[in-house]
């Protein structure tokens, strides 16, 4: 008799496992596709294609709204401070981390306020709006995105203020995700699981093979640390055979 497969964590919804796999795979195609690029293997103009920068934006809208399903599956019945705390050090140690290293190691500029610095603060705007009505979340959603067409200001073009999203001016870095419109799909992220109850979806124990396949979904913050650096070393290290 084949035993059956191992149980997930408790509370983990497979669905969301299976969502933000997927968003893991975009984002390996896409940077392994910047990488042929800056290596010189595709033309160097790709990335600015129309196709590749909206494919960027679908794929940190996605994290982000998958974020905000996250913390009401987390804390939509009551916060958890303990697990919340220990989840929010671990995003912002992890942005730490990549801004320091973008200083010397990312082209385009040190990454000041990333898809890390967003998760995180839209992390902390999540606590706000647990509690409100699912489609006052949305509107809040809806007036955050709506806030970013009306309108730039030289006011906001100070480093300390990159994160508003609102300069005049845009800032020179690798990957810049501000709160003005990201915090929009974070939160529209909350009000979809608050408004399909998303809590009570849970408890399905998916088979061994679905779980293998959804293992980059549980674990997206570490491959989002470790694929560049490791597709840079291929890179170099084709270079290097090449070159030899």
């Amino acid at each position: 008799m084949t035993p059956p497969p191992p149980l997930l964590p408790p509370g983990r919804l497979i669905a969301l496992d299976v969502a933000r796999t997927l968003a893991v795979v975009c984002m390996v195609i896409f940077h392994f596709t910047f990488d042929l690029a800056l290596f010189g293997h595709i033309p160097a103009d790709t990335m600015s294609q129309p196709f590749w920068y909206y494919f960027a934006r679908m794929i940190a809208g996605s994290f982000l709204f998958l974020s905000g399903v996250s913390l009401w599956l987390a804390h939509g019945q009551g916060l958890r401070w303990r697990s919340f705390w220990t989840r929010f050090a671990k995003l912002v140690a992890a942005a730490v981390l990549v801004s320091t290293a973008s200083i010397w190691l990312v082209p385009g500029g040190p990454i000041w306020f990333g898809i890390l610095h967003a998760m995180a603060a839209t992390a902390l705007i999540g606590l706000i709006v647990l509690r409100l009505p699912w489609p006052v979340t949305l509107a809040l959603a809806a007036v955050v995105f709506a806030v970013a067409w009306m309108g730039r200001s030289p006011a906001f073009d100070g480093l300390w203020l990159v994160w508003t999203g609102l300069a005049e001016t845009r800032p020179m870095m690798g990957d810049y995700v501000p709160l003005i419109p990201w915090a929009a799909p974070a939160l529209a992220g909350i009000a979809f699981a608050k408004a399909l109850r998303l809590d009570l979806w849970r408890g399905h124990t998916p088979s061994r093979a679905l779980q293998t396949m959804t293992f980059p979904g549980r674990h997206s913050l570490v491959i989002y640390l470790i694929h560049q650096p490791i597709l840079f070393g291929l890179f170099n290290a084709w270079a290097w055979l090449n070159a030899g």
